[in-house]
């Protein structure tokens, strides 16, 4: 199916003209959404969700009359500063083969907010904003919501899984009741149903390869080592597969940190990336990582969600993931775009059980390797009568522990 069978006007063409068909997550909302009504959309990370709100919106924006001063038409939320530059430059792409200017603005926290007032000042067409920033924009008196015509929720999961609820509660109460609603979602939660039922009217339901069961072109590897062997068992794998870049992702900031500052008297180019860095620094640590200059970047699940980073060939789980969908989302950065992928998970005698239950919940059963020179000697520790095993339903001090982590990741954002 051609872009041209879409529905889209001739420039918008030209715009997805870079790209050779639609997605199939494209193929079915960009139709849907030209025609003003809600859409539920459920696609893995790298399927093209950007493009398939972006350009119909557009086009509904190129064909509203616009008279000064600018009116607010489309607003997309998103949950993290990098995923709403990614955002911005694919509508600012799109945006440049429109006979008229579009003004697009992002606002996000962890930054000064004055700039982004500055350039509110007169309007704006499109704004891509985190919750946050957004309502501290609206108590400012730096714009208002009432004039929206579209809401994306971007990432709509992740938002809920960092606390955004209290949030986006406010910022629907502030919008018109007619605002055309989209919510793109990577995975499926019961949290996203609940806020689906309670903002979409009469949506159609996209759901686009939902238990993510076989990612593409992606192999995956576990391979077995003691904790303590993991950063030279890494260096090893650096030294022996000679990957040009790796992202590897650990469970805390301070591991971020640690890791990479390990690697970096081995002649490694490596940095951390975390929600403690400033805005300035996480993008230069991005275009560094993007263009070479760097080649490990250790991350938390900062990075999991948003980050589009051409021909990366391999991610590391030096740290598993707290659930099965991070697993995913988190392998999801290499094999984008038909590109081969490696994924490579470190697992300890600890993380052994946890890995199985992800295995478990994505359908996988990936075989356990042995590095020589790094077999494990660790145990695999017994769960105590009583407990369980696993834990999973009952929520643990980690979890808790986590949680309030995700509270003040939230709060940088």
């Amino acid at each position: 199916m051609p872009f041209s069978s879409l529905g889209l006007s001739v420039p918008l063409l030209r715009a997805a003209s870079q790209y050779s068909t639609p997605t199939p997550v494209q193929a079915a909302a960009i139709p849907v959404v030209l025609t003003g009504g809600d859409v539920l959309a459920t696609a893995r990370t790298g399927s093209g969700k950007t493009t398939a709100f972006v350009l119909p919106l557009l086009q509904l924006w190129h064909e509203t009359r616009h008279e000064p001063p600018r009116r607010l038409h489309t607003l997309i939320l998103v949950p993290t500063r990098e995923l709403a530059a990614q955002v911005r430059d694919v509508v600012q792409d799109c945006a440049s083969h429109l006979p008229e200017r579009v003004k697009v603005v992002s606002a996000v926290g962890g930054v000064s907010i004055n700039p982004q007032m500055m350039a509110l000042r007169g309007g704006a067409d499109f704004l891509i904003a985190t919750p946050g920033r957004l309502l501290d924009l609206v108590d400012r008196n730096a714009l208002k919501l009432s004039s929206v015509a579209a809401l994306v929720l971007d990432e709509a999961d992740r938002m809920l899984d960092l606390g955004f609820s209290v949030e986006l509660s406010r910022i629907l109460m502030l919008l018109p009741k007619q605002c055309q609603k989209l919510l793109f979602s990577a995975t499926f939660p019961t949290a996203v149903e609940s806020i689906a039922a309670e903002i979409l009217h009469e949506p159609t339901r996209i759901r686009i390869d939902p238990d993510f069961t076989e990612p593409p072109d992606i192999e995956q590897r576990a391979i077995r080592v003691d904790t303590a062997k993991r950063t030279p068992l890494l260096r090893h794998l650096l030294t022996t597969e000679n990957w040009p870049r790796v992202l590897v992702f650990v469970a805390r900031q301070y591991a971020a940190d640690h890791v990479a500052e390990k690697l970096r008297p081995y002649g490694i180019a490596a940095h951390s990336f975390h929600g403690d860095l400033s805005q300035e620094a996480r993008g230069k640590v991005l275009a560094d990582f993007k263009n070479s200059a760097i080649r490990v970047l250790v991350a938390t699940d900062l990075a999991a969600r948003g980050l589009d980073i051409v021909q990366l060939p391999a991610v590391v789980n030096y740290d598993l993931p707290r659930s099965a969908t991070d697993y995913i989302h988190r392998i999801g950065r290499t094999g984008r775009a038909g590109e081969p992928g490696i994924a490579v998970s470190f697992i300890t005698a600890e993380s052994d059980p946890h890995f199985a239950l992800i295995e478990k919940r994505n359908g996988l059963r990936i075989p356990r390797e042995q590095i020589p020179g790094f077999e494990p000697t660790d145990h695999v520790p017994q769960p105590s009568p009583g407990t369980g095993g696993i834990k999973g339903r009952r929520k643990s001090k980690k979890d808790k522990l986590r949680e309030a982590a995700a509270r003040e990741q939230r709060r940088k954002i």
